[in-house]
C-alpha cells in the first residue's frame, strides 16, 4: 500500500494475496446484481446457484458475463461443468421475497443434489432452453455460453440472450417495451459478508445534449457577471 496523493491509498494487487484482493474489489464495486443461474446437471436434475460478479454486457445482441470462480482445489463449480456440458443457462433476477431461499441456495450441496427439490423452489420450462427458469422469479433471462474466458482463476462465461421472462405486471408499456424496473423489487450485492441491497431507493438524472451543455455553461458564466 502507498499513498497516492493527498486523500488516497494505493493498493498493488501484485503484492496481495487473492483474498485481500476480493475485500477490496467486492467492497468498491458495488451495487452488483445477483444471477442465480440454472443449468443442468449430468443426471438431469437442476443446479441452481447465486453469482454477484455478474453484469450485462451489451444489447445488440444482448449479452450477460459472470464469473462462477473455481473450487479452493482450482476445479471448475458445477454452474460451469454444466454450462460447459450444453451451453445453455438460465439467469433469474432475484426479488426481495426470495432473498432468502436464494442465499440458501449457495450452500455447498453435492453435485448430484439439486438445489430446487432439495429447497421447495419452483421451476418453469424454457421456452428457447432446455433449463427450466424460477418460476417466481419476477425476470428471468434464457441464455447461450458464447464464450467461456480463463484468465488465472478468474472464469468469465459470457452468454447471449435469446429471450426474456418478465413478470406481467413489470410491463409499463408493452408496445414501447417499458419496463417499471421498481415493480420487480429487485436486490443487489453490496461488499461481501453476505451483504445486500434493495433498488428502490432511485434518482434520476437526464443526460444533456452538447448544446444543451453549452447552454448551461453560457448560463452560469451571465449569473457569474452579475
Amino acid at each position: 500500500m502507498t499513498v497516492s496523493g493527498a486523500s488516497h491509498l494505493h493498493f498493488d494487487f501484485s503484492a496481495l494475496a487473492p483474498a485481500e484482493v476480493y475485500k477490496l474489489v467486492a467492497g468498491v464495486v458495488v451495487p452488483r446484481p445477483v444471477a442465480w443461474v440454472g443449468t443442468l446437471g449430468g443426471g438431469g436434475h437442476v443446479n441452481l446457484a447465486p453469482y454477484s460478479f455478474f453484469g450485462l454486457m451489451g444489447s445488440d445482441p444482448a449479452v450477460v458475463a459472470f464469473g462462477p470462480g473455481d473450487r479452493a482445489d482450482g476445479t471448475p463449480k458445477d454452474t460451469a461443468l454444466n454450462i460447459g456440458r450444453g451451453g445453455e443457462f438460465t439467469v433469474n433476477l432475484v426479488s426481495l421475497d426470495l432473498a432468502p431461499v436464494m442465499n440458501a441456495t449457495a450452500i455447498d450441496f453435492p453435485y448430484e443434489l439439486g438445489e430446487p427439490e432439495t429447497l421447495g423452489v419452483a421451476l418453469a420450462p424454457g421456452v428457447r432452453v432446455r433449463v427450466p427458469r424460477v418460476a417466481q422469479s419476477p425476470a428471468s433471462l434464457e441464455c447461450r455460453e458464447v464464450r467461456t474466458v480463463v484468465i488465472g482463476r478468474t472464469r468469465v462465461i459470457l452468454g447471449e440472450v435469446l429471450g426474456l421472462h418478465l413478470r406481467a405486471d413489470a410491463v409499463q408499456n408493452l408496445e414501447r417495451h417499458h419496463v417499471e424496473t421498481a415493480a420487480l423489487d429487485l436486490v443487489g450485492r453490496m461488499g461481501g459478508r453476505g451483504t445486500y441491497t434493495r433498488t428502490r431507493d432511485t434518482f434520476s438524472l437526464d443526460r444533456l445534449t452538447y448544446a444543451a451543455w453549452q447552454a448551461r455553461q453560457e448560463e452560469a458564466e451571465v449569473q457569474a457577471q452579475d
